[in-house]
């Protein structure tokens, strides 16, 4: 009998028994075959449990099939941008506190300051907008707004974990976790959740930010370098010193090592990071072709490298970042992170964020830029070739900025309001949900926070909020923990 009719007949044996028994079944066959078949059975079987579905397969017909998500780490502020307060501009320059018992995060309040820069109406809409944002202005009519996000947490770790994982604390699995755990890839030879992280750095949290928490380890995201001189993963591929091992015993001693680790993993089935370090491998070599094949951008045309300021040396780098995104979607990676902003550092001329505490025009003025060129030229070019309708644009931040001054030219953190747009993927565009008091100092019509924004995100995917669970210490864990609702008035 050959090797494939036997391993034929194992799996045959395997779908005939319970779970238990299949699993006791291909420990006792050890490594091999049997070792590799229990590596599908598990990938078949975490894919399915909580969930009630196999990867792939969703609770409903989705709009959507990949997701690029913008995070502007630091706290973007909202009345400087989105969100339109002519009452704020008159109020300019009068006390915000009259009885001197609000405090903010960081500081006591001081003057009303209105936007520091002047909105206008844009589109068929009439979407307002400020000047920051002279490109994406022209995308309205594409973008939907959500006006009255809130975070329950004024500090940025534990809130960009929220705007994440839907906690402030960490070690829940990210939102790019659970939606490939529920659809799982569409291209084997890519990771079906990639982060780009700006080249300054990794966000504040760092890689808990994209993690997969108590989901199987296989889910979290894979880090892709943006940096067009380093190598687009680390160390993928082998030393010079090891170029006597290239080729054949390449080859032979992977095989050899694999076998090895399967043996190894077989009767260790409920170790998920051990199941994940092997799935990297596995991919790691399949990487060695198609990493440097997404990152190479010579056979983008003129005309895109221009669009997206690839030789511009401030937008250049974000620039980067969403040609890479584009071209990952299209290869059918599921979701895609992007970072528009790092962990700050060392005080330098301009924040690496967009904490903007001391100068808010010098910090906002320059990461605007940024956004609105990089951003709108995403949005310009999936259109073009007519990706956005599959693909859901997320553009988010931690939480926004408070209406009255911090220190004359500064704004201090905001969690009781702050806004994020979406846009393609079923998304109905020029439309607004929710809104702030008159001075964007919190929420006030439809409160909303990271449940409403993943819940709807989730659902344009195909998949249920409700439904997408993982049996965790006792409870049927979500991504949107025991609240969310779909926001239908923003879906086409």
């Amino acid at each position: 009998m050959s090797t494939k009719d036997k391993r034929d007949t194992a799996i045959h044996r395997m779908d005939e028994m319970g779970s238990a028994s299949r699993r006791a079944f291909l420990s006792q066959l050890g490594g091999g075959f049997g070792a590799t078949a229990l590596a599908a059975l598990l990938q078949r079987e975490a894919g399915a449990e909580g969930a009630a579905m196999r990867p792939g397969a969703g609770h409903h017909a989705a709009k959507a099939r990949a997701v690029i998500q913008i995070f502007c780490p630091g706290g973007l502020s909202h009345v400087d941008t989105w969100d339109y307060k002519p009452e704020l501009a008159k109020r300019q320059g009068t006390p915000f506190d009259t009885d001197g018992n609000v405090q903010f995060f960081a500081s006591k309040p001081g003057n009303f300051q209105g936007s520091y820069w002047p909105f206008r109406q844009h589109g068929q809409s009439g979407k307002w907008m400020s000047d920051l944002f002279p490109n994406l202005s022209m995308h309205v009519d594409k973008m939907a707004f959500i006006h009255s996000m809130q975070s329950k947490s004024a500090l940025h770790g534990p809130a960009m974990f929220m705007a994440n994982s839907g906690f402030i604390l960490p070690g829940f699995p990210s939102m790019g976790a659970w939606v490939t755990y529920g659809l799982g890839s569409e291209n084997e030879n890519l990771p079906a959740f990639v982060v780009l992280p700006d080249t300054r750095g990794l966000p504040p949290g760092g890689v808990i930010n994209w993690g997969a928490g108590f989901l199987p380890a296989v889910h979290q995201g894979t880090i892709l370098e943006t940096d067009a001189i380093r190598p687009p993963i680390a160390d993928l591929f082998p030393a010079g010193v090891m170029d006597a091992q290239t080729g054949e015993r390449e080859k032979a001693g992977r095989a050899f090592m694999q076998s090895l680790n399967r043996a190894h993993a077989a009767p260790r089935s409920a170790n998920t990071e051990l199941e994940a370090r092997i799935a990297a491998y596995e991919l790691a070599a399949r990487l060695q072709l198609s990493a440097p094949e997404v990152a190479d951008l010579r056979n983008e045309s003129a005309h895109i490298k221009s669009r997206y300021q690839l030789d511009d040396a401030d937008t250049g780098p974000f620039g980067r970042q969403c040609l890479l995104a584009r071209r990952l979607v299209e290869r059918g990676v599921r979701f895609v992170q992007i970072y528009c902003g790092a962990e700050n550092t060392t005080a330098k001329k301009i924040r690496p964020n967009w904490d903007s505490h001391e100068d808010l025009v010098r910090d906002h003025g320059y990461w605007g830029a940024v956004l609105d060129r990089g951003a709108s030229a995403l949005l310009a070019d999936l259109d073009a070739r007519g990706l956005l309708e599959s693909t859901l644009v997320i553009c988010t931040t931690e939480f926004g900025r408070q209406p009255a001054s911090q220190g004359g030219k500064g704004r201090d953190h905001n969690p009781g309001a702050f806004t994020a747009w979406m846009a393609g993927g079923g998304v109905r565009g020029g439309v607004s949900y929710g809104s702030t008091d008159a001075f964007g100092f919190k929420a006030e019509k439809n409160p909303a926070h990271s449940y409403e924004l993943h819940a709807t995100a989730l659902h344009l995917l195909g998949l249920d909020h409700e439904k997408l669970s993982f049996y965790h210490n006792g409870i049927q864990r979500r991504l949107t923990d025991v609240h969310g609702r779909v926001l239908h008035s923003l879906l086409a």
